[in-house]
């Protein structure tokens, strides 16, 4: 069978909330101009950056969301979302989610925030982005937002311009690069996906989502 690359679909200009979506979208490229953190390291040595990195980077996606929801009056400045805040999961994808504070079935889109340290060791970063294509809505964002501290090995952590695509798009292109990559190797070029009834938008938390809330999103 022949492997077909994956077309990039960005929202329709004619969706109800693709003027919100592109003001976050706008938002999100600008982050490092609002971020501040209180955040200071000292007496830090090198190697140990590396092992609380994952505690950095859950702080700086913490803050970020708390960004997001300060701005209302940048992507909201007609007032048409004010039933609606930007929510931080965890252990879910995606990791935050614009939805209806009194209807957690009412989710608009999502975003999949990844802080990475820029100085990573890593050989290839893969930014640990193993979703599923079906579990992205259409307009899911991937954001991975590189980050250093001030001083190299100490001082406070400061973000660099971010990387921002679809999700959908980003897992369709992942699974496209790795079978892409094995066609010249022995090694096997399938990819193990998680049973069809389990892959869809916007689970609850590690639980499955009910039925009424797959009913709404169909």
């Amino acid at each position: 069978m022949r492997l077909i690359e994956p077309k990039k679909l960005s929202p329709k200009k004619d969706w109800e909330h693709f003027a919100v979506w592109q003001k976050v979208y706008d938002l999100l490229e600008a982050l490092p101009n609002y971020f501040q953190s209180e955040i200071l390291i000292k007496g830090l040595n090198v190697t140990d950056i590396y092992a609380v990195g994952n505690l950095f980077s859950a702080v700086i996606e913490s803050q970020i969301v708390d960004i997001l929801n300060k701005l209302r009056d940048v992507w909201d400045d007609e007032n048409k979302y004010s039933k609606y805040v930007f929510v931080r999961q965890s252990q879910t994808f995606p990791d935050v989610l614009f939805v209806n504070a009194k209807k957690n079935n009412d989710v608009i889109f999502g975003i999949e925030l990844k802080a990475w340290y820029a100085f990573s060791k890593e050989n290839e970063p893969s930014f640990r982005f193993t979703v599923d294509p079906d579990a992205c809505a259409f307009a899911d964002l991937l954001v991975v937002i590189p980050w250093f501290l001030s001083d190299v090995v100490s001082g406070t952590p400061k973000l660099l311009f971010p990387y921002i695509g679809l999700g959908k798009y980003a897992a369709e292109y992942r699974n496209f690069y790795w079978v892409k990559s094995r066609e010249s190797s022995t090694r096997s070029l399938s990819i193990i996906r998680p049973p069809e009834k389990h892959r869809h938008p916007y689970p609850q938390s590690k639980v499955e989502a009910s039925p009424k809330q797959k009913r709404l999103r169909s």
